[in-house]
Order: C-alpha cells, then structure tokens, then sequence
C-alpha cells in the first residue's frame, strides 16, 4: 500500500508534534472520522495506528479483520499469497462439499418418509379406535351370559380377524418406510463422511496458513505463526485481526507506533456495538503480542536499574504476571525471562494499566519491599482521564470493597464484608468533555481506584469497560510516581514516567 503521511488538526504541520489533544484520543478521533467512510454493513473490526517514521512524521495504518485486500488498507500478512493456488484448489473443493451437502439434506425420501409415516399413523390410530370399539361391544354381549358356543366362537373369531388387519397395516408401513429410511441413513452417512472431509480439509488449510503466514516485529524477526506458537492450539483466523496486522505492518515499514484504535463497525452483535471501541482480543490477538511489540523501546522500558532492584514503564494491555491459560502468558515475568532474568514482581498493576511495575531481583530484596507496600510506606501517584467533566477539584473516597469469588476479579462497594479503601483525588486539568484527575490510593485494594471513581465520584475512568466507563482504545489509567526507601542502601528512591495520554 502507497505510504502517506497524514497530519491531522491535532499535530503540528511544521513539526509533526502533537498539541492540545493527547496521542490515543487522537487515535480515536480520526477512527471516528474513519467510521463515516466506511459502507460495508457486514460487522467487523476495523481498526488504524499512528506511526512515527524515522523522519518524525506521523503516518496512519488504516486495517480491517479478516481475510481480503483493499487499495489504502493494510495488506494481510506475507506469506499468504505463496500459497493462493492451493487455498483456490481447497475452497472450491470445500465449496463443492457444502452444496453436495445441501443436496443430501434435501432429497426427496425425507419428505416422503414424514407423509407416510403421518398416513399410517393415522390409519393406526384410526383402525385401534375401531377395534376398541368392537372389543368393548364384544365384552358386552359376553356379559350379558345367553350366548351359545357358536355365536362365541364367532365373537373370537373377530376378534382374530382384528389382530390379523392390525399386523397387516403394519406389516405395509414396514414395507413402504424400511427403503425410505435405507437412503435417508445412506444420505445421513455420506453427510458425516463429507463434513469430516471438510474439517480435514479446512484444518489442513488453516495449517498450511499458519506455515506461511510470517509475522515480523521490531527487532527484526520474522517468524511463521505455526515457529511462533508451536505446539498451542490456534483459533480460527488467528493473525486477521486488526492488531497483528497493524503492528506487523509497522515494523515492516520501520514506523514507531505512537497510538492504537480499534473498534467495531456493522451489524452489531452480542459482543460488538458499532462505532465501540474495543481492546485487542484474548483469544487470537494477546498470544502474539509479547512477539510483535519485541523490540519495541517502549514495550518494555526500563526506567531504573540497579543490582537489587528493576522498574519498567509497563504498556497497556500486558499483564505483570502470567494467569492459567494460553491467553494470558504474555507479562513482564515472561518477556524478562526469555532474556534471561528471574525478576519478582513487588506489586501488580492492572492488565489494562500502564505505568511504573517494580520488580525485584532476589527474594530479600522482594520481601523488604513487600514490607514497605504492606506498611504502607510506598507513595503511589495515579494519573487518568474520566469520561465525563467532574465538580469536585479534590477530596477522599472512602469506600470499603469486596471481590465476590464467584465474579472474580470484579470488586464491589460493600459495607459489611468490604475491606477498608481510602483514595485522595485532586483534579488536574479538564480537556473538552474529560476530566484529568491524580489518584493517591492509601491502600492497595484491587481495583480500587477504578470503583472508587466510578462508585465514589460517579464518573467511570475513559475505557473502563469493566466498570462501565466511558468506551475507548484504552483504560486511561497511568501510574506515573513511586516513591520507596531502597532495601539495600535506605536512600529514598523517587521514580516518576510521564502520562503518556
């Protein structure tokens, strides 16, 4: 795709540099001004990143999910077109799988099996009414004791002949269904046979996908999706999200990416509404993450080093530690231990939450400064952006909270089986319809500074999805001051990493 730099009216034309409208709002500014272009009804992901090349210019990636190339959007990634013939060859054999199917399910034996069931069902019913009938008038006469033995004997007889009509109508149902079931079941067992050819098929092709598939990051590699996850089990339309193909894109092209916007566009669903912006999906989108930010200074930027302690200014979207499943082993921990380095995290910060994350480089030094997080001696300065223009300039919520763990990790206001939670805010600028707010949270609740804003000052954080703020490219939730005395040398150590929104 022709590369073009594109200013918008949140940069500087001369210099390139952003001014009054922070860099992931203006991500999704310009996502919004690219919603009111976008015709196809059918729902997807659309999403665009802002790039700096090396002359400092701001570019635009524009990328939808899904397979299919369009002239100004992203290309899918390399590799696909090395194997278009024989992904042709397996779609249309998939194709001529699907209306032999079609045919299968349709051929006539089903509709005439369900009519003459449907008539011989009645003519059984019908035919035992009758011989109830019968039966009971016989019964009666039998009753009555004045027969002799040959109107008796007659009686039996009827009853004989009923028996005989009976086993006749069934024997002409068996007759006429038996070889409408044979081809229905022979019709039914080529349908399992084709569909399992189609998920071989498909599975083949997804594999083969994979295999050719190549995704490139910022260090310079360049890696096949099957290298890149082994042995793991990939979903369907792995690496045609927005995000894989935006990043990948941009480390091709040697641009730095500044800000990031997805979000959904069409026909909503019961997890997508259009013109929302969302997240890069667990499932397809954050396994390859840790690979496609590699390289990149600010994925993982180390702000203090010593030979006890590490501080990095940890990206949204990266976990601290890793959690159970596949989705969720891309954290700090991991990307330092593929270099080499067994760190412990001190204290968590959020997925979604960007900001200092201090790790430890042995277990005395991790234990000392538990110590001081646990006797609250740690100063921690939260910087966000609320989704709404707030009265109140400062003041302390003070709302105990309670994570039900049957909901986890959602935590909730509640007075009787909550843990005390004080949090200070002071407002530090107001930016169209947004607040900016500093948070001092003086105890370490999980979640707390994004329930005490949305219970305690009743405006969610911008993109606190999770607690019903405001929708957005991000959560504006940025730890940007800690403050702590060093376990080895007792000098007081203050970090500070600008908000990057």
């Amino acid at each position: 795709m022709k590369e073009v730099t594109y200013y918008y009216q949140g940069i500087c034309p001369e210099t390139g540099e952003l001014l009054r409208l922070p860099r992931t709002l203006l991500a999704e500014k310009i996502a919004q001004d690219l919603m009111t272009t976008i015709t196809n009804p059918e729902g997807k992901m659309y999403g665009i990143l802002l790039g700096e090349n090396a002359a400092g210019e701001i570019e635009i990636l524009k990328a939808f999910s899904g397979q299919g190339e369009a002239t100004g959007w992203v290309p899918s990634l390399v590799g696909r077109e090395k194997i278009v013939l024989e992904e042709k060859r397996v779609l249309q054999l998939l194709e001529t799988i699907k209306q032999e199917i079609i045919t299968l399910q349709s051929i006539p034996e089903h509709n005439l099996y369900r009519l003459n069931q449907a008539s011989f069902e009645r003519k059984i019913q019908a035919l035992q009414q009758q011989h109830q009938n019968n039966k009971q008038e016989r019964d009666r006469l039998r009753n009555l004791g004045d027969l002799n033995s040959e109107e008796l004997e007659k009686l039996n007889n009827l009853s004989r002949q009923e028996k005989r009509a009976r086993k006749q109508l069934k024997q002409e149902q068996k007759q006429v269904l038996e070889p409408l079931i044979e081809k229905i079941n022979l019709a039914n067992q080529r349908i399992i046979e084709l569909k399992q050819q189609r998920r071989n098929l498909s599975k083949q092709l997804q594999e083969l996908l994979y295999q050719s598939y190549c995704l490139n990051n910022f260090s310079g590699q360049s890696l096949s999706l099957a290298k890149l996850m082994g042995s793991n089990l990939l979903p369907t339309g792995t690496g045609e999200c927005c995000a894989p193909k935006l990043l990948n894109y941009a480390a091709m092209k040697g641009l730095k990416p500044i800000a990031m916007a997805e979000f959904w566009w069409g026909e909503s669903n019961r997890d997508r509404k259009q013109g929302e912006f969302y997240g890069a999906c667990q499932e397809r989108c954050q396994p390859l993450m840790g690979f496609l930010l590699s390289g990149l200074r600010s994925s993982l930027e180390i702000i203090y080093e010593d030979e006890g302690i590490i501080a990095i200014n940890k990206p949204p979207g990266l976990l601290s530690v890793t959690g159970r499943y596949q989705d969720s082993q891309d954290a700090v921990v991991n990307r330092f231990r593929r270099q080499g380095k067994n760190l412990i995290p001190v204290h968590r910060l959020d997925r979604e939450t960007s900001g200092i994350l201090l790790l430890a480089k042995s277990l005395d030094i991790y234990r000392c400064l538990s110590q001081q997080f646990q006797r609250r001696e740690v100063e921690k300065i939260y910087e966000a952006i609320l989704s709404e223009i707030i009265e109140r300039e400062s003041g302390i919520i003070d709302l105990p909270l309670w994570g039900n763990p049957q909901n986890r990790p959602y935590q909730t206001v509640d007075w009787q089986r909550g843990k005390a939670s004080q949090t200070y805010f002071k407002v530090v600028g107001k930016e169209g319809n947004y607040s900016r707010l500093e948070f001092i949270p003086y105890t370490g609740r999980t979640h707390q500074i994004r329930v005490h804003s949305q219970q305690g000052l009743g405006i969610g954080i911008l993109g606190d999805r999770l607690y019903n703020g405001k929708q957005s490219d991000r959560l504006y939730l940025h730890a940007k001051q800690l403050s702590f005395r060093h376990p080895q040398t007792e000098t007081k150590i203050d970090l500070i990493i600008p908000t990057p929104f």
